[in-house]
């Protein structure tokens, strides 16, 4: 039976967004962030604070070692950085001088108390603090946090039945059928998660996890959870237990933030990536609603962009061409308020307002949570793919993904697996990973999947600004919900399928069939039953035939001298003729 309840009263509307009971994450810790002013081309080393041009820093010092503070250049050495910033011009405009941006050391609980001191020294612009970045996802409804143990288990069994996510458009992506694809399954692809922890050992992540590419794992079993539940969703095994991934060939990779934050690891991350590879951000921050403070709901979370020096690195990385994806956030905002065209005094000049599509972007794609369809695990959270009450919304959003219901690796909240638990960590399955973290990866599994398909076929990987374009005019349109109306935009479902079409030139070939196969039972088994004819050197497919053309096929062929005409398009069949 499922689950009904009244708008706003529903799981679509629990915890922890707006009404919700909340829960914190740990290690979650502020960064104390200055920015120097261009002229005084600070350099910061284990001696202190020295200017390339002369300009006079003894008062800088001065007051550091008083404070006992240090300053480290937040994306690498100044004289690396500077020459390593993108040069190609993108119509978007300049990214910001990475080489003026420092992390401050030391802070500890008076980063607020120091920045306008700091602020108001000779050489710098401006000091600004930024709340702990902690994952977007949200409670599971009725779950409790101790999952359900299946401690003696034999074999974890085959999970991907409770995957709605991989079928057909409009309720999944057409995962299945872009494996049937050459390429489709993210084959030459890298992504890689920028948050805070992983269990890097899970047996449905071991065909293709590269590991940790920056940063220390934050030693919290919510934080890894997390990390887990968001590899499966991209690129868990496709193999005969657990789960598959959307894009299962792409080669995974992890980002902590831990100890250089959350600027630094996405810079870091981007200078190991290619063009069209992607970068996952599954990360967000109490913003300016209420004055950044910490909030157990997670009402008014914003997602890292807002702030300058996470800006700077987004923008620095899509300029090199990597595809950038960003949870929007579970703050139940609407971005398009006028609360975020207020440039807060800590800000540097030069800062918009990032939501705002009018002023210069991040480049990155922007991910909202949608409803998955009604029934999924026994639930209903409101209309198949209508904005979830927690999810941010605004015209800044390019696309959602299931904000409820996924089914994933990983345990549940800070517990074992609620489908699958036990004493084995690396054995825990989730069926309620939840909120724009679990959008997020449905969204950048679509896009290794397509970016796999561009590659195979011969054809350049999608840039930054394809990438949203394509999501922005295909996929399954968002819905209406009493109270949240499509207006209120999270954008489409990706649909793989109609983005090939529009990615690729279609052309239609015609040819004789020299022989057929008439696969009665499908493999995988979700996939429809299929006709299949070889024509000019290649197995094309006819999914679902009618019995009556399956029937003048085999006749044809049993007749000795088969006069199958068919007209394809790739290896889908598009057209057929049976003569004689």
């Amino acid at each position: 039976m499922t689950e009904q309840a009244p708008p706003g009263q529903g799981p679509g509307s629990t915890a922890p967004g707006p009404d919700g009971t909340g829960f914190t994450y740990r290690g979650a810790e502020p960064e104390l962030i200055l920015l120097a002013r261009p002229e005084a081309r600070l350099r910061a080393g284990a001696e202190g604070v020295r200017s390339a041009s002369g300009a006079d820093v003894s008062a800088l010092n001065m007051f550091l070692e008083d404070e006992q503070l240090a300053l480290e250049p937040l994306f690498g050495s100044e004289e690396r950085t500077r020459p390593a910033a993108p040069q190609q011009p993108d119509g978007r405009g300049a990214p910001p001088d990475l080489a003026l941006f420092y992390r401050v050391r030391g802070a500890s609980d008076r980063a607020f108390e120091l920045t306008a001191r700091l602020a108001a020294l000779p050489g710098i612009e401006t000091a600004y603090v930024k709340p702990g970045a902690v994952p977007a996802t949200v409670l599971p409804p009725d779950t409790g946090p101790d999952g359900r143990l299946k401690e003696g288990a034999p074999a974890t069994p085959d999970f991907t039945g409770r995957q709605g996510y991989l079928g057909p458009a409009p309720e999944g992506v057409e995962a299945r059928w872009a494996w049937q694809r050459r390429g489709g399954d993210g084959e030459g692809v890298t992504v890689v998660d920028v948050e805070g922890a992983w269990q890097l050992a899970h047996e449905d992540l071991a065909e293709r996890l590269a590991g940790i590419v920056v940063g220390s794992p934050v030693q919290d079993v919510a934080w890894r959870n997390h990390g887990t539940a968001v590899l499966g969703v991209i690129g868990g095994d496709r193999d005969e237990k657990g789960i598959s991934g959307i894009a299962p060939g792409a080669v995974t990779a992890a980002a902590s933030f831990q100890g250089i934050g959350t600027a630094a690891a996405v810079h870091a991350a981007a200078e190991r990536l290619q063009p069209g590879d992607l970068l996952l951000i599954e990360l967000h921050r109490p913003g300016p609603r209420f004055d950044y403070a910490d909030r157990a709901d997670q009402r008014g979370y914003v997602a890292l962009e807002w702030w300058p020096d996470d800006f700077a690195a987004i923008r620095w990385a899509t300029a090199r061409g990597v595809v950038v994806v960003e949870a929007a956030g579970n703050g139940a905002e609407s971005l398009d308020d006028a609360v975020y065209e207020r440039r807060p005094d800590s800000f540097p000049e030069w800062w918009r307002n990032p939501f705002n599509p009018s002023n210069a972007t991040s480049g990155a794609v922007l991910v909202g949570a949608g409803a998955p369809p009604p029934g999924t695990h026994g639930r209903d959270h409101g209309p198949d793919r209508s904005r979830l009450a927690f999810s941010n919304y605004g015209a800044r959003l390019d696309a959602q993904g299931w904000g409820r219901e996924v089914t994933t690796t990983g345990g549940s909240w800070d517990g074992p697996g609620d489908l699958q638990g036990g004493a084995e960590e690396i054995a825990w399955y989730t069926d309620t990973f939840s909120g724009t973290s679990s959008a997020s990866p449905v969204v950048v599994g679509a896009l290794a999947s397509l970016q796999g398909i561009l590659k195979a076929a011969g054809l350049g990987p999608m840039s930054p600004e394809r990438a949203r374009e394509v999501l922005r005019r295909t996929g399954s349109p968002q819905q209406d919900a009493p109270g949240r109306p499509a207006s209120q935009r999270i954008g489409n479902r990706p649909d793989v399928r109609a983005a090939v079409t529009h990615l690729v030139p279609s052309s239609v070939g015609s040819g004789q069939a020299e022989r057929y196969w008439d696969e009665l039972i499908p493999y995988p088994p979700e996939l429809p039953p299929r006709l299949r004819l070889f024509v000019a050197g290649a197995w094309r497919n006819l999914n679902g035939p009618a019995p009556e053309v399956r029937q003048a096929v085999h006749a044809a062929f049993a007749g000795g001298r088969p006069d199958v005409r068919v007209w394809y398009s790739d290896d889908e069949v598009v057209g057929l003729v049976v003569s004689g």
